[in-house]
């Protein structure tokens, strides 16, 4: 039954999957130089613009028992990711963006001041909140995006696009990929979707969104990650198909900022099918209160400890005076029926492990798992 009263209804159960694969994929594309991208900078150096320079490692493991037949075809943005059949091993590449949120050299829009605000010795930065300078060479100058493709995975059957924006202190391989396993737990839900993870800042406290700032910034990076997908699936001609995915954006802790941007000016309308804010309600109250009034048929969920339980408990009053109804637990058919769910989970729960273990363990592949 759904109802108003926030009290705590999480549960917490499942185990870390294991890990008994590693498999490398040399699959490092091409994908045009950013504008504000410096010669000499570090990223630079480490991925030229033009050239397939190395190989990533990628952990995978095998998917869970064999799933139903999915349903008959229909068009994927009305009808649930269907679940995938054995096939193929999957892909998994850090790929160059020309729409990656960074480099970026436009201005915030909370001041109308110029991102990059310090100079010193030749380089740029940009002064933090805190009066510290984060440098973009070391920070701001990293254009590749973490996408996978896991096996079984059709993009001519119902099919849809994970976006995963990570937090605070963050690297693609170190974190993403390797200690909180999202790629794992796409493969793992069995469900036919794939990932996008854009790099943020590097390994820094920060959260600016860069070019998805821009108004219909996210509309062109999810664009671009259409064709890039195709090519690493082999298949370019499959470009516009990958590209017309419908969206569902998780936002882990800091990835709640660019979240917000990506809602309000993103571009994408109906695409964006949900928004999974994982102890992220920081900030941006308004926009997601927006979303969540004005997007009926797509799906909002905020799960959350100690961290944001303030926040989560303002965004339920708000929600209770425009008796808009919410649940405290993740419902199956959350494609079809949309909805609200904000999540408390137990007190054992730590904000650093919250991509693996929050209401359940692998808490991605959970919501996958529940959208038929």
């Amino acid at each position: 039954m759904r109802h108003h009263p926030a009290g705590t209804d999480a549960r917490r159960t499942g185990r870390r999957l294991g890990l008994i694969l590693l498999t490398l994929t040399a699959c490092l594309f091409a994908g045009g130089t950013a504008h504000s991208q410096t010669s000499a900078n570090v990223f630079a150096a480490r991925w030229p613009a033009n050239d397939v320079t190395g190989s990533v490692g990628v952990r995978t493991i095998p998917l869970p028992a064999p799933r139903p037949q999915p349903r008959t075809q229909r068009q994927a943005a009305i009808t649930p990711p269907a679940h995938n059949p054995a096939r193929a091993a999957p892909r998994t590449a850090l790929v160059k963006f020309a729409a990656a949120p960074f480099p970026y050299n436009g201005t915030v829009p909370a001041t109308g001041e110029p991102f990059l605000n310090v100079t010193e010795n030749g380089r740029k930065g940009h002064r933090t909140a805190r009066g510290g300078v984060l440098w973009e060479n070391t920070t701001f100058g990293d254009n590749r995006v973490l996408l996978h493709i896991p096996r079984g995975f059709d993009v001519t059957r119902p099919a849809v696009m994970v976006v995963f924006f990570h937090g605070h202190g963050a690297e693609l391989t170190r974190d993403v990929l390797n200690r909180q396993n999202v790629p794992e737990q796409i493969t793992a839900s069995g469900m036919n979707a794939v990932l996008v993870a854009p790099q943020f800042a590097v390994d820094a406290a920060d959260s600016s969104a860069g070019r998805f700032w821009e108004p219909g910034g996210f509309a062109r990076f999810v664009k671009e990650a259409g064709a890039k997908l195709a090519a690493l699936d082999n298949n370019p001609a499959a470009a516009l198909r990958y590209g017309s995915l419908p969206v569902i954006i998780v936002a882990y802790s800091g990835g709640y900022s660019p979240a917000a941007y990506a809602i309000r000016q993103g571009g994408l309308g109906k695409k964006l099918k949900g928004l999974v804010l994982m102890d992220g309600l920081y900030g941006e109250m308004d926009d997601f209160v927006h979303f969540i009034r004005n997007a009926k048929s797509s799906f909002f969920i905020s799960s959350y400890t100690s961290s944001t339980r303030r926040q989560n408990m303002a965004l339920a009053e708000r929600l209770k005076a425009q008796r808009i109804a919410y649940d405290t637990s993740i419902r199956k058919n959350l494609w079809r029926r949309g909805g609200v769910a904000l999540i408390e989970t137990e007190s054992t729960v730590r904000h650093r492990d919250f991509v693996t273990e929050a209401w359940t363990g692998n808490p991605i592949a959970d919501i996958l798992d529940k959208l038929d």
